[in-house]
């Protein structure tokens, strides 16, 4: 099955739980990419002692998910490419009308 997962907040457990059902799917022989949008795109500077974002980011990129955001708010928000790509809502269009399922998080 081909996952796609909208993710529209940088709230720490919400990210946690949105990498966590990817990487879970990805485990069970799925493809998933996850699509950042608003402060989602902040995902990269999450720091919580509970909720460890930052190590299922990196699971997540071994496991070749893909890892998009949304160009203009990263734009508002001056954050580069990296691990996140940049992307547009065409692409994020794409993904929706590509994937078997979508899941969207925050």
């Amino acid at each position: 099955m081909k996952l796609g997962i909208i993710l529209n907040t940088s709230e720490p457990e919400t990210a946690w739980n949105a990498l966590r059902l990817g990487n879970e799917a990805m485990a069970g022989g799925h493809t998933v990419s996850i699509f950042l949008l608003g402060s989602g795109v902040e995902i990269e500077t999450i720091k919580d002692k509970t909720y460890n974002v930052a190590e299922l980011m990196k699971k997540f990129s071994r496991g070749k998910g893909s890892l998009l955001g949304c160009g203009t708010c990263m734009g508002i928000r001056h954050r580069e490419a990296g691990v996140i790509l940049k992307s547009t809502l065409s692409e994020l269009l794409k993904l929706i009308e590509e994937s078997d399922k979508i899941v969207s998080f925050g």
